[in-house]
C-alpha cells in the first residue's frame, strides 16, 4: 500500500526568551512530517539547526526530494541510506517509527523491548542573561535537582557563582555551547570543583577540541556540537568523557539507538539531550533518556503552551509524553 508523506513548518512562541552564548530563540520553528498509510498516521517532529547549515527551507526541500521513496515503501534502514543525518532524517524516521505502532499495533516501547518509559529527573535550564537575571532564574527552580547553566566567555565564573547561590543543593550542568577557549577551559578547574560541577558540555569550539586529546579535566567533558553519529566515536572517545545524544543530530531514533549501544561499549557516559522544540520531539527522545546519565529534555518546557499528551513536570520528575501524541 501506498504512503503519503506531508511536510509542515510550524511556529511555537516561548514563554520566556531562550539565550545562549549564540544568540537567542523567542520562537521554536519546526518541521513536522506526517507519513500516512491507509488510515494510520505517523508523526515525527525536528528542529533545523543554523548551526549545522540547516534551514526550515533546506530541510523542507530535502523532505521533498525524498517523497517518491518514502511513498514506495523505504524501510526505516533504507532512510538511512538514502539521506543524510540531520533533521529532516529525524523527521522522517520518527514518523516511521509511530506509523510501524500505528499499524501493527505494538507500541515504540514494545517494539524496542525495554519496558515503560520511566519519569526522568531532566535538566532545568538557565539561560544566559546578567548575573542578577541568572541567579533570579535560578532561584525559581532551586528545587530542581538537576540544573542546566549557559555561560559564555565573558564571566562564567560569576555566572555560575550566581546560580549556585541561588540553588546550593542543585547538580549543575555547565553549558558555554563551544564559547571558551582552552586557556577558559584550564582556568575553570578549580572554579568546577569549587562549585561541584557534575559536567561541562562542549566548552570548545567543535573545529578545535583536539587540545582535548591528552588533557585530564577536573569535571567530565560532554561532547555536543562534536557529537554527531556512532561514526565520530573513534575521534571523540580520545576527547571526551561524554556525548550528548540528540535526534535532530543523528538523523532520528533509529540512529540514536545505535550510537547509544556503540557508546556504552566504549565505556562513554551519555547524556540525552534536546533542542527548543514540542513534546511531539521529545517523546522518541525519551527512548534515549532512559538511559542516560545526565537527561536534557526540557525543551517543551519554554513553551506558552505544547502539544496535547506533551510531558509534565509532577512531583520533579518529567513525565512521559502519552501514546497517544506518539509511539
Amino acid at each position: 500500500m501506498l504512503r503519503q508523506l506531508s511536510v509542515a513548518r510550524e511556529s511555537w512562541p516561548l514563554a520566556t526568551p531562550f539565550r545562549i552564548s549564540r544568540g537567542v530563540k523567542t520562537a521554536a520553528d519546526v518541521v513536522v512530517v506526517e507519513i500516512c498509510q491507509g488510515n494510520a498516521r505517523g508523526r515525527g517532529e525536528a528542529v533545523p539547526y543554523a548551526r549545522y547549515g540547516e534551514t526550515l527551507d533546506s530541510v523542507v526541500e530535502q523532505l521533498h526530494g525524498i517523497e517518491k521513496a518514502v511513498a514506495e515503501g523505504v524501510s526505516r534502514e533504507g532512510l538511512q541510506k538514502l539521506i543524510a543525518p540531520g533533521a529532516a532524517r529525524n523527521a522522517v524516521d520518527c514518523a516511521m517509527w509511530d506509523l510501524s505502532a500505528q499499524i501493527s499495533g505494538r507500541s515504540v516501547v514494545s517494539q524496542i523491548g525495554a519496558g515503560p518509559l520511566p519519569a526522568l529527573t531532566s535538566a532545568l535550564t538557565v539561560g544566559l542573561d546578567t548575573n542578577e537575571a541568572m541567579q533570579a532564574a535560578a532561584l525559581k527552580i532551586s528545587d530542581a535537582p538537576l540544573i542546566k547553566v549557559k555561560v559564555n566567555n565573558v564571566d562564567p565564573e560569576g555566572q555560575l557563582r550566581a546560580v549556585r547561590v541561588a540553588a546550593p543543593r542543585a547538580r549543575l550542568i555547565v553549558d558555554p555551547n563551544e564559547s571558551w577557549t582552552f586557556d577558559i577551559l584550564k582556568t575553570m578547574q578549580p572554579v568546577m570543583v569549587a562549585l561541584n560541577v557534575d559536567l561541562v558540555e562542549q566548552p570548545l569550539p567543535a573545529a578545535e577540541d583536539e587540545v582535548l586529546e591528552g588533557f585530564t579535566p577536573s569535571r567530565p567533558i560532554c561532547a555536543d556540537e562534536s557529537c554527531h553519529t556512532a561514526e565520530d566515536l573513534p575521534q571523540l572517545v580520545r576527547r571526551y568523557q561524554a556525548i550528548n545524544i540528540k535526534l535532530d543530530k543523528t538523523g532520528g531514533l533509529t540512529g540514536a539507538l545505535e550510537l547509544l549501544e556503540a557508546a556504552k561499549a566504549v565505556g562513554m557516559q551519555i547524556m540525552s539531550g534536546c533542542m527548543i522544540c514540542t513534546s511531539l520531539g521529545i517523546a522518541p527522545a525519551f527512548h534515549i533518556g532512559r538511559h542516560a546519565a545526565f537527561v536534557d529534555l526540557d525543551g517543551p518546557l519554554w513553551m506558552k503552551r505544547d502539544r496535547p499528551g506533551g510531558v509534565r513536570i509532577q512531583h520533579g520528575l518529567l513525565q512521559a509524553p502519552l501514546e497517544t501524541l506518539w509511539g
